[in-house]
């Protein structure tokens, strides 16, 4: 069955003029799509003659690299003071070992107290505004399913990745700017890469795209094809048995928002976040640091960064592949937090600086393979647009308040073996594998009694309204594993 493009009550967006212009004409272009990804009679067998895999190809090409540059940009400029220091910041600025390390805490308290209003305002706002101006997680699920999401994650946050290889390699040539217009080394690391930041974030304005709904690049069908499949993924039923079509919520309201802060699975999710976050700063903010006690220089330590960041990137989507195609979550989050136990516990065990750099290249090579798939892990399990935006922002943070605990875990004072913070990574690790292991239990217990309540026909209890209104709740759907 063919979509009927011309379905009654249509708005052309091309044949709207008035004096709103562009912002009159975009919410013509939302509300036309989602008429034909919602009417009635439209099922996922409308769009059969569409190729799924090329709109995804088109989409993967149009969305994917910018939003790895911004992310490659943001997390270049959290982790380039971990590169300055070794170029003599701390110094030059006359502070402590304990006030540089609160200046890296108190970054995370207004990280953590804006992320769920940015969230919301992000649904609210158009992305190609208002993500340049934040600097990218909950973008994505406004475009991809729940079961093609963590390659996609992975995809733009391996550029997390190759940021602590940039920034290792940048570091070494902008060092040598050392005295260049009476300015130290340290400096310009900040000067040069904030400005390419600035730079990226106004092109990104002009070329990222907003909304399915709004996308010049697929067809007015194709859009709604997107749309369509948003709308009605996470459900599933017996099979052979008629099952209500429920549409995810998207309208807003302050109860969704509410729902977030009352769900089980985002407080206990924030524990695995932790377990992986911590070992994730403690990397990116002393990992030069870490390089150079071992008796390296400053020049060394930043270029033998490079290597681990590189293999971990590769790592992190080879995982995601995987864990898309498997369609499961927590194995591909457990084993790494496993591998992680393995790297820092030959940090703490030998003092031959080759052990320890290949126990650091260990924990590296697991800890961003594990991060995309903690965020969509969470994210595939909520429903209902609003508590997915609050859920994943109270998620990012609240867990980013870990950046903080792990910016006081390696003091001065313990260097070159750092016995105290590698410990405190480990303690982290094991709580998250807790953490994990009672998702999982929880997962499964609520699924198999929400395969009992559809057999016994629990799902004729409700309208397609209400089991909306639910969400993640509703009988109809399933929590991924």
């Amino acid at each position: 069955m063919a979509l009927n493009t011309e379905a009654p009550g249509l708005v052309k967006s091309d044949v709207v003029h008035d004096e709103f212009g562009g912002e009159k004409r975009l919410d013509n272009e939302v509300a036309s799509i989602e008429v034909l990804a919602a009417t009635p009679e439209t099922t996922l067998e409308s769009f059969a003659h569409l190729d799924e895999k090329k709109i995804l190809r088109k989409m993967d090409l149009h969305l994917i690299p910018m939003l790895a540059i911004l992310y490659l940009l943001s997390f270049l400029d959290r982790g380039n003071i971990g590169n300055a220091k070794i170029e003599g910041l701390q110094e030059d600025l006359g502070m402590t070992a304990d006030e540089y390390n609160w200046c890296l805490t108190v970054f995370f308290f207004t990280y953590a107290f804006f992320e769920v209003p940015s969230n919301l305002l992000l649904k609210k706002l158009r992305p190609s505004r208002w993500l340049p101006f934040i600097m990218v997680s909950y973008y994505l699920t406004m475009w991809y399913c729940r079961h093609e999401l963590q390659l996609r994650q992975a995809m733009f946050f391996s550029a997390a990745s190759i940021a602590g290889a940039f920034s290792g390699l940048l570091a070494f040539g902008i060092a040598k700017m050392d005295g260049v217009g009476g300015i130290e080394g340290w400096r310009w690391i900040f000067i040069l890469e904030g400005l390419a930041t600035v730079i990226v974030a106004v092109i990104s304005f002009f070329v990222l795209y907003d909304f399915p709904e709004t996308a010049d690049f697929l067809t007015e069908e194709e859009r709604a094809f997107i749309v369509f499949r948003l709308k009605y993924q996470g459900q599933r039923g017996p099979k052979n048995q008629r099952q209500t079509q429920v549409a995810q919520a998207e309208e807003f309201n302050w109860k969704y928002v509410w729902a977030a802060f009352k769900d089980w699975q985002i407080w206990v999710n924030i524990f695995v976040f932790w377990s992986i976050v911590c070992p994730l700063y403690g990397i990116s903010l002393f990992l030069p640091t870490i390089i150079r006690n071992l008796g390296y220089s400053s020049s060394t330590a930043q270029l033998m960064t490079v290597p681990i960041y590189i293999t971990a990137a590769v790592l992190a989507v080879v995982f995601a592949f995987l864990s898309d195609r498997l369609g499961k979550r927590s194995p591909f989050i457990i084993v790494p937090l496993l591998i992680m136990i393995v790297g820092f516990a030959m940090c703490i065990a030998s003092t031959n600086p080759r052990v320890v750099y290949a126990g650091v290249f260990i924990v590296a090579c697991a800890v961003y393979p594990a991060f995309p798939g903690v965020v969509t892990w969470l994210s595939n399990n909520l429903s209902g647009s609003y508590k997915r935006s609050a859920g994943m922002a109270l998620q990012i943070g609240v867990g980013n308040l870990g950046g903080a605990m792990a910016a006081n875990f390696y003091r001065e004072k313990d260097s070159p073996r750092y016995i105290l913070g590698h410990s405190l990574e480990m303690g982290f690790i094991g709580g998250g594998i807790i953490a994990c292991l009672i998702l999982i239990a929880g997962y499964t217990t609520i699924n198999k009694r929400r395969d009992r309540m559809m057999q016994e026909g629990g799902e004729d209890r409700y309208t397609a309204e209400e089991l909306s209104a639910k969400g993640d709740k509703a009988v109809t759907f399933r929590y991924v594993l």
